[in-house]
């Protein structure tokens, strides 16, 4: 498999699942503003939409939406739990946690990543995400995982999240519970392992 990537981008949610799964893979930077691939292709033809993460399985179907992805790596090496058994309770769980985090926190983000975007458009955006982060500081006030006791791939999917609040003047110190969740998942020595292998820093 491989997994085209830009570093710090949503991609590094699958990077980590990847990991955590101990499948075979490699990796393919992007340049997201040039929209090539670090062997020179052209990423659009790849994706048309344009974006990452594209995951590119062994007989040359390609993934893309990063919810979709990490589930996918999650059902290949089940024995690692990071998800659910399909079609119980717990992985429409899972699934609903995905769907809140790809919809309601990551998208949240856009306004952010405009270099034109207005600040009020970009301080509204700052309040929407730390009103949908609460949500999940609810739950991780209780547990230590948004699934309950057991890691999954949505923490992963969460914990990037949560790094980009760093780099955007979005201040979750008062989320005590997430910032708790933060520093947990990031010692996981695969989430180390993702970190260093897009030249990120480990907090």
């Amino acid at each position: 498999m491989k997994l085209y990537f830009s570093p710090g981008a949503c991609s590094l949610s699958p990077h980590i699942a990847l990991i955590e799964a101990g499948l075979r893979f490699e990796t393919e930077r992007v340049d997201l503003k040039q929209k090539k691939t670090a062997s020179g292709r052209d990423f659009n033809e790849i994706n048309p939409k344009g974006y990452v993460p594209v995951l590119e399985l062994d007989d040359g179907t390609l993934l893309t939406e990063g919810p979709v992805i990490v589930q996918y790596i999650a059902d290949r090496a089940p024995a690692k739990k990071l998800a659910p058994a399909a079609e119980s309770g717990d992985r429409y769980r899972l699934q609903e946690w995905l769907t809140f985090i790809n919809s309601e926190i990551h998208k949240s983000f856009g306004p952010l990543f405009d270099p034109k975007g207005l600040e009020e458009a970009k301080n509204a955006a700052r309040l929407k995400i730390a009103k949908r982060l609460a949500i999940a500081e609810k739950k991780l006030s209780e547990k230590p995982y948004l699934m309950g006791d057991a890691y999954s791939v949505a923490d992963g999917y969460l914990y990037v999240m949560l790094r980009w609040c760093d780099g955007m003047n979005l201040d979750i110190s008062n989320l005590q519970g997430l910032v708790a969740f933060k520093q947990r998942i990031s010692q996981r020595p695969a989430v180390q392992e993702a970190l260093a292998a897009e030249g990120l820093s480990k907090g």
